[in-house]
């Protein structure tokens, strides 16, 4: 069962949830990113490290380089995209584990992390509806996100 369900997000309102999402964001949180290609995975970690960071600042898709990493107000965000992976080894090599223990994580393709996942995370799967707005539904895995209170619109 869904957490929470976000039906109809146009860019705004995914903007709007991803800076919501960013100000209640602590180290070594982990926050998987789901979806088809084209989903608006990519955009909404882009909304969430601007938030974060404070400003409009260029954040590419990690694709080719598959981490990014930002020094934010809140900390520094790894931004992970795993679709190029294809064994979940590679995974120790691009520094997931410095990533968990000292930072915030954010997994592009999160399913590629395989036995490496933790146990605590949030996973917010994005879809897009047939007239081109977002639905996205969000599940709070462990103790960590049950606890907290997220309120991501309105």
């Amino acid at each position: 069962m869904t957490d929470i369900l976000l039906e109809n997000m146009d860019l705004n309102d995914l903007k709007e949830c991803a800076h919501k999402l960013a100000s209640q964001l602590h180290p070594r949180d982990v926050i998987f990113l789901d979806g088809d290609l084209g989903a608006g995975k990519t955009q909404f970690a882009k909304f969430l490290i601007q938030a974060a960071a404070g400003e409009d600042i260029d954040v590419p898709s990690p694709t080719f380089t598959i981490v990014q990493l930002y020094d934010t107000n809140i900390g520094e965000i790894w931004h992970f995209d795993l679709y190029r992976i294809e064994d979940e080894n590679e995974t120790e090599a691009i520094g997931i584990e410095e990533a968990f223990s000292e930072g915030i994580s954010l997994f592009e393709w999160p399913d590629r992390l395989g036995t490496y996942a933790p146990k605590s995370r949030l996973e917010i799967r994005i879809s897009i509806n047939p007239d081109e707005t977002r639905t996205l539904k969000i599940d709070r895995i462990g103790d960590n996100w049950q606890k907290r209170d997220l309120t991501l619109k309105g």
